[in-house]
């Protein structure tokens, strides 16, 4: 009998796996699966799928689909949730079903599951609880930390003023991370984080391995030297832990480091969630992704600023001058208001939000999605909705504002997720954002070294979120 030739071979492996996919593609059929397009062998829908704008992407196929449907990225099966509706709907009235995380190979690597962001079950509750108490404890909320965030926009401030009113926005960046990370309690992880965002803010670093973890391990490349930074991140976040040991004081906590100390003691004897490595992963997850979210928010919002420098008018006749900025002059101030909220609507700066998952098999609408299936949420389309905000592709804060003026509030304002998994900084980033970008504006006028009709201010989709085309501005002193 003549062997098989290489030819042949390769022509039974490709029917294989075209048998393979066609026959779970149909039983994926039987179980009420959301629609979706046909996935090909291996690859599945990646070559109908634009990574540089995915976005855009799932708003067409949703136009043809629906707002519930199912997409295939390699071997692993997702369902997109888009529109309000759908994902208020998953996210709120489903939410014990759709709590759980979804996969993000490199970081599930790197992290193990560990810390609030990655993390699942009792071990993600247990967390959570814990962080919200313990930024209650520290403040959050409270007086004592609107003045903390204020003094850090002083110093700010003097930073700015010390060069001239000259920047780089890329050194106004790391202003604004150094200012964040002194307010939440470390200074020490400034070098890192910076260079563990660019990696998953850059598409080709994160979508391949994404896609084919298991043979990227295999090759060199930049996903690599992300691996590399978040390990750095981790190291410098353990040598802050190390210097607690020496100055913990179990009956005068100071930070959530030392809230956690005491969580630790308590559990010693038991199978708890509170271990060393989900401390470094916990303090991991606040430090980067609180610190970058804010920092960059804050950067895009002097980007805009310059563009729509009105809202000085109202800052000057509420606030003055003679004191700094404060949340209870937030009230008196809704032109300001809606555009800080129209900032953040406009820029959708995390516009598919992190991937959720279903914790069980789940009726949702006529489909039964499996337990564990990866869900992709649409944030952007929620913050973009052309019913709820006319013109969503147009920068205009009177989407916050009724007729007579007032502040216009909106339930599709979810630039912080929505449900069980909504960010646990919500209440602090937003009193930052509004301290910050008032006391700038109260002691600068923001200048453009290019004419201010020309700035483009739409955004730039990168890997995980939207951020700002690299631009300069002048601040000069008022």
């Amino acid at each position: 009998m003549e062997p098989l030739s290489t030819a042949t071979i390769f022509l039974l492996f490709c029917l294989a796996c075209l048998f393979f996919f066609v026959t779970k593609h149909k039983s994926s059929r039987t179980e009420k699966l959301p629609p979706g397009p046909f996935p090909l062998p291996i690859i599945g829908n990646l070559l109908q799928v634009k990574t540089n704008n995915f976005p855009q992407t799932l708003e067409k196929l949703s136009e043809k689909y629906g707002s519930v449907f199912t997409l295939h990225f390699g071997e692993e099966r997702v369902v997109v949730l888009h529109g309000y509706e759908a994902i208020k709907e998953a996210l709120t009235d489903h939410g014990d079903e759709f709590f759980g995380r979804g996969s993000l190979p490199l970081a599930d690597k790197v992290l193990k599951g560990q810390g609030i962001v990655f993390s699942n079950g009792e071990r993600w509750k247990q967390l959570r609880r814990f962080v919200l108490t313990t930024l209650r404890n520290l403040g959050m909320g409270k007086k004592s930390i609107e003045e903390r965030i204020q003094m850090e926009a002083q110093h700010l401030l003097e930073n700015i003023r010390s060069t001239g009113g000259n920047r780089d926005m890329h050194k106004l960046y790391f202003l604004l991370i150094h200012r964040i990370i002194e307010l939440e309690g470390s200074s020490r992880a400034i070098e890192s984080i910076p260079l563990l965002i660019a990696g998953f803010t850059k598409p080709s670093q994160t979508d391949l391995y994404s896609l084919f973890p298991s043979f990227m391990e295999l090759i060199p490349g930049p996903h690599h030297r992300l691996e590399k930074n978040i390990y750095t991140l981790q190291q410098f976040t353990l040598d802050e832990i190390n210097e607690h040991k020496s100055t913990f004081d179990p009956s005068a906590p100071q930070d959530i480091i030392d809230f956690f100390f005491i969580k630790m003691k308590e559990g010693q004897n038991d199978n708890t969630v509170f271990g060393f490595d989900n401390l470094i992963a916990t303090v991991v997850d606040l430090f980067a992704a609180g610190t970058e979210t804010t920092s960059t928010t804050l950067r895009y919002g002097l980007l805009i600023l310059m563009k729509y420098p009105q809202v000085q008018e109202e800052i000057d006749r509420v606030v003055g001058r003679t004191r700094s900025p404060c949340m209870a002059d937030r009230g008196q101030m809704p032109y300001t208001n809606a555009v800080a909220h129209e900032i953040q609507r406009f820029i959708a700066l995390i516009p598919m939000s992190l991937p959720h998952a279903v914790v069980k098999d789940t009726k949702f609408r006529e489909y039964i999605i499996p337990k564990g299936t990866t869900i992709y949420v649409s944030l952007s389309s929620v913050l973009h909705d052309s019913t709820e905000f006319p013109n969503p592709k147009e920068f205009d804060p009177h989407h916050f504002l009724n007729k007579d003026g007032s502040f216009r509030k909106s339930n599709y304002f979810m630039p912080f997720s929505a449900g069980k998994r909504l960010c646990a900084g919500e209440g602090m980033a937003r009193m930052e954002l509004f301290l910050f970008w008032t006391t700038i504006l109260q002691n600068f006028t923001l200048k453009p070294l290019v004419d201010p009709k020309t700035l483009d201010i739409t955004p730039q989709f990168s890997g995980l979120g939207n951020v700002p085309k690299p631009y300069q501005l002048c601040a000069l002193p008022r």
